[in-house]
């Protein structure tokens, strides 16, 4: 499990085709730091399990279905990822409960600077805008948000604010429009729908 707080910008390094698979080498000093073989670390919010990791390097192979459902299939040598090891039981949970298993993804539409702050827009698949509240938590490439506005209708969209330390600390900083993000919702959405449902049938 994760909260969404990005620990650092990491670089992918290595693109290796296998075919139905891609493996990934990604650098990152702070999240190979005591890393081992089988830990788990969020690249752009898609949870991969680490292997033969280095002194700052890690690799990570990416099944078909991961690739098909998330971004990383874009991702080439020297692109930048945000990165986040699963959290500790010890850990502050200043995000939200974040599974590291991308929902799909969306894309840029726009964003708008202000004096303290950047406020981005982006689309909403059709299939997802039930989870998404005013409000309520986003994670966008693996950053813990929350949803300023949601916009329904024929194209509908979301939007979040993104503050300094967000847009220095995270790959959303220099997000341009038509980029595409990966999108986790709200797993608790998910239940209490799945609860309602089932409720309504056996009731």
């Amino acid at each position: 499990m994760f909260t969404g707080l990005i620990e650092e910008v990491g670089e992918v390094v290595g693109v290796q085709d296998q075919g139905d698979a891609v493996r990934l080498t990604v650098r990152g000093p702070v999240v190979t730091d005591g890393a081992r073989h089988g830990d788990s670390i969020a690249v752009n919010g898609v949870c991969l399990t680490v292997t033969d990791p280095t002194a700052d390097t890690f690799t990570a192979d990416v099944m078909r279905e991961s690739l098909e459902r998330s971004s990383l299939g874009d991702l080439t040598g020297g692109s930048r990822v945000n990165l986040e090891r699963a959290m500790l039981p010890t850990t502050r949970f200043g995000g939200h409960v974040v599974q590291g298993h991308v929902d799909g993804t969306a894309r840029l539409l726009d964003r708008t600077p202000s004096e303290h702050w950047e406020f981005l827009r982006f689309t909403l698949p059709e299939s997802l805008a039930r989870y998404l509240v005013e409000k309520g938590s986003i994670t966008v490439d693996g950053t813990s948000l929350t949803v300023v506005e949601v916009a329904d209708g024929p194209e509908p969209w979301f939007s979040v604010s993104l503050i300094p330390t967000t847009l220095a600390d995270t790959t959303l900083g220099a997000l341009a429009p038509g980029a595409r993000v990966n999108l986790e919702v709200d797993v608790l959405a998910k239940y209490v729908e799945r609860l309602l449902v089932k409720g309504a049938v056996h009731g």
